[in-house]
């Protein structure tokens, strides 16, 4: 007996809190009752949405779980975690008040451990809250790496019709492919994505630059050769650019031994800048993690190329990139003359100055063109309805400020991770109150939902921060906008995030109302 109670207390879990076991050092597992999982940044956020849930408990409601790694031991990690649930729990405000009907939204995060690599488990969880009567679980966002992890974890959750909505994962292996005619090969059902794919915004990019007059770029592509999905898609993307001017040199490699680790890519790095200095190069893709291009950029400034400014080009990872650079990075970045060596561009997902300069441009082009200042109705859909979108989340910012309610510090829009995850919660709800509308039950299945993402375009398009969102029949945001942006080091004391522009992978921005063409292939 007592060598049977000794082992039944051995194999006891070891767990965090309820829901939430301890495995390999990490707490892994789904919690909506304001559990921080040992990050306090988190904590002030967490309890927030606790408290929402606690608000909707006696209304008609479903669960979403928000699926992102939330536990790290480098601060800059754990201030993303923050911006993430940030957007996640102002996005549940706005769905759960902004719709006025139910079902509303009670909120769980969902903690799969450092680079998803306990997805299996967490995915078990999920499975069975969807099957639950009273969990009700109707969606899993989230998703903020490109990994195969993940990928196994969309994969599985799609499988047994969960729906799922993406809303930082760039990578073209997570996704399923449109058809030129608009029939939509689904290698995930149930899938949407709000965030365009690497391939998207390579093409964003490379427009963009084309039409303000850089069509001899002389370009190298630099990357990653680590197995990464996300990496790896942006490399196929650059290197599928069509170049105007004339070839520039071989693409280089280097190999990193994970997304947070710096192992040897500096000496690596190093080694490129020479032979990129030896070259005519002026503008590098770089296909590779936020860490890892802080490191190259600073590597590529040390190298005394007389008179040469680089531009370095990346993808929607390098939005936390500002977030991780010292007053010493910025110093490295500019020359004793104070001007700039090293520029950092990147299609963000999304960026809060874009709007207003946007939509001051066009208000410029158009006096010029018409000698008159626009009427209301002729202002463009694509630029005043996501100002509107973004002067909502703003308003919900406020009011949490006003209600007192702690989020752990101001939400940064600049870094677009609240901006992204707060369009998601609000797609989402979105859908919710749309499938609920076809029929007189106030709890959709999941069937219903997952139904609903090709259905939001047109009439039904969101209307997000990020831009419009018109989902194709693959659940993919049809020519969705990139803030294209730059990390000027500027004379002296800490560089800015400048916004440039916006892009648009078809080169042109959405038609109006968001009608998606026959052709999106």
């Amino acid at each position: 007996m007592c060598a049977w109670l000794v082992w039944s207390i051995a194999r006891e879990p070891d767990t965090c809190t309820d829901g939430v076991e301890r495995i390999d050092g990490e707490c892994i597992g789904v919690n909506g009752d304001g559990y921080d999982f040992g990050t306090p940044e988190i904590r002030d956020v967490a309890r927030a949405i606790a408290d929402e849930n606690e608000r909707i408990e006696g209304q008609p409601h479903v669960t979403v779980a928000v699926m992102l790694p939330l536990q790290s031991d480098k601060a800059a990690l754990r201030r993303q975690m923050r911006s993430d649930l940030q957007g996640a729990y102002l996005g549940q405000r706005q769905a759960n008040e902004g719709e006025g009907e139910p079902p509303k939204i009670r909120l769980v995060l969902a903690n799969p451990g450092r680079n998803y690599g306990q997805q299996t488990e967490v995915v078990d969880t999920l499975l069975r809250m969807a099957a639950s009567d009273t969990e009700r679980l109707r969606a899993v966002t989230g998703f903020n790496l490109s990994l195969d992890a993940t990928e196994e974890a969309v994969a599985r959750l799609t499988e047994h019709e969960v729906p799922v909505l993406a809303s930082r994962i760039s990578g073209d292996g997570i996704a399923n492919k449109d058809g030129a005619d608009g029939m939509a090969k689904l290698k995930f059902p149930g899938l949407a994505r709000i965030i365009p794919t690497n391939h998207d915004a390579a093409q964003a990019l490379a427009k963009f630059n084309g039409e303000r007059g850089r069509e001899n770029l002389k370009t190298v592509l630099v990357y990653d050769k680590r197995d990464d999905s996300y990496t790896d898609s942006l490399a196929q993307a650059f290197s599928g650019i069509e170049e105007k001017g004339p070839p520039g040199p071989a693409a280089m490699s280097f190999e990193s031994p994970a997304i947070d680790e710096p192992g040897s890519t500096g000496n690596q790095f190093t080694q490129i800048a020479n032979n990129i200095c030896d070259s005519e190069a002026d503008t590098v893709y770089f296909a590779g993690r936020t860490l890892h291009l802080r490191i190259f950029a600073l590597k590529l400034a040390q190298v005394g190329c007389k008179d040469r400014h680089y531009t370095v080009v990346s993808g929607s990872d390098a939005a936390s990139l500002r977030q991780a650079m010292s007053q010493k990075d910025w110093a490295q970045l500019r020359g004793e003359d104070g001007k700039a060596k090293v520029t950092v561009q990147y299609a963000a997902p999304a960026h809060p100055d874009a709007w207003d300069a946007e939509l001051a441009a066009w208000n410029r082009k158009w006096a010029a063109d018409h000698d008159r200042e626009p009427m209301p109705e002729e202002l463009p859909q694509y630029l005043t309805e996501p100002k509107t979108a973004l002067a909502t989340l703003r308003k919900w910012i406020e009011t949490t400020r006003s209600e007192e309610t702690k989020l752990g510090a101001d939400p940064n829009l600049e870094d677009s991770r609240t901006m992204l995850v707060y369009d998601g919660l609000v797609t989402i709800g979105k859908a919710l109150h749309q499938a609920q509308s076809g029929g007189a039950q106030a709890v959709p299945s999941l069937e219903d939902v997952g139904r609903q993402w090709s259905l939001l375009q047109s009439r039904h398009r969101v209307r997000g921060t990020s831009g419009l969102i018109c989902l194709t029949s693959g659940g993919n945001a049809y020519d969705k906008p990139v803030a294209v942006v730059e990390l000027d080091p500027g004379p002296k004391g800490p560089g800015k995030l400048r916004f440039v522009g916006l892009g648009w992978p078809t080169g042109r921005e959405q038609p109006k109302n968001c009608v998606i063409p026959s052709s999106t292939g």
